[in-house]
């Protein structure tokens, strides 16, 4: 089964403010796109299980326009804190990388 690395053009996190993360997965095919969209893996319980968090607490939002799914929840150490390794919050899209999808 491929995973998200091999699936998705861009898959990148960011801040969204120094409490909360945002992850964005972009595709490049609109049929692809609306694959993994409809095979129901990627879900705010995917996030809540591989970052820690709720799964209330995640806000997940496809733009189909940009062929994009958006997740973004609440860091566990805000941005510059104490014990924060990612103070950007750039390498926190590793974890979704290997998750497989079957389309």
């Amino acid at each position: 089964m491929p995973s998200i690395r091999e699936l998705a053009r861009v898959c990148k996190s960011k801040n969204a403010g120094p409490f909360d993360l945002t992850i964005d997965i972009v595709f490049d095919d609109p049929a692809l796109y609306q694959k993994v969209r409809a095979s129901g893996v990627i879900t705010e319980a995917l996030f809540a299980r591989l970052y820690g968090v709720a799964a209330d607490d995640v806000l997940l939002t496809p733009y189909d326009a940009a062929m994009a799914i958006k997740a973004t929840f609440p860091r566990l150490v805000p941005a510059g804190g104490i014990g924060d390794t990612d103070v950007y919050g750039c390498q926190q899209h590793a974890p979704l990388l290997d998750v497989e999808i079957l389309v």
